[in-house]
């Protein structure tokens, strides 16, 4: 079994794509960031740096105790090792795959957030903000929209690479970005949102949060949870 502490993000639905696709038996811990619980103590004992996801997995490959792990990136790459799935053992192929995820937790996930923030979120609309980060966000499109040209996913077969960067695409309205533009991202944004374990994923994500998909206005008192952290927050 596998504890997955979740909440309705990108981030968050990288996991449950992934735990959807194989079938591993799966349990979801909701962690409702707008109300502060992932500064509980039980939570930060898993995940320090006070993000979701974070899993436990009580029958790690080989056996022996228990295993907690934070970073989405890093829970898919264990995730694939434990299954052998969606990651290549071939040498180059794997690593391919690799990079492309470390890419999108590197840049498109960062870039992206920021761009949600600065158009979404923040109180006072600093334009130069938003440029940057829309601008960004279109330039990584770009890169990925160029890789997709000539082959159907990220990595060649379906990898962590894409269900690392899909959740990502999947709101670019909210990013200011026009996806007709990009015409190979478009077509695998579709082909990946028609894969059942993608349904699956994201109709979990309307279960845990039947708010999911709906415009958000964050109160004064989530702002500051969310936004307003310092190193104070880590004790």
């Amino acid at each position: 079994m596998i504890d997955l502490h979740y909440w309705t993000t990108p981030n968050g639905h990288k996991i449950t794509m992934f735990l959807e696709e194989t079938g591993l038996n799966y349990k979801i811990i909701p962690v409702q960031i707008g109300k502060g619980e992932q500064f509980k103590p039980e939570f930060l004992q898993i995940a320090p740096n006070n993000r979701i996801p974070a899993i436990v997995d009580h029958a790690p490959k080989g056996g022996g105790k228990p295993i907690s792990l934070f970073e989405s990136g890093a829970i898919l790459l264990y995730l694939a090792e434990k299954t052998g799935k969606f990651l290549s053992s071939e040498f180059y192929s794997r690593y391919d795959a690799i990079q492309w995820t470390f890419w999108q937790m590197g840049g498109l996930g960062p870039m992206a957030g920021q761009n949600h923030h600065f158009r979404n979120y923040a109180v006072e609309k600093l334009q130069y903000a938003i440029d940057r980060y829309v601008n960004e966000t279109n330039r990584l499109y770009g890169v990925l929209n160029k890789r997709l040209s000539d082959r159907e996913f990220i990595a060649g077969d379906y990898s962590i690479a894409d269900m690392a960067s899909y959740p990502w695409v999947v709101p670019y309205k909210n990013q200011g970005q026009e996806i007709d533009d990009f015409p190979h991202l478009k077509r695998w944004l579709e082909t990946i949102g028609q894969r059942p374990a993608t349904i699956r994923a994201y109709a979990k994500a309307k279960e845990v949060n039947p708010n999911f998909g709906q415009p958000v206005n964050r109160t004064e008192e989530e702002r500051k949870i969310l936004f307003g952290q310092t190193a104070s927050v880590v004790r």
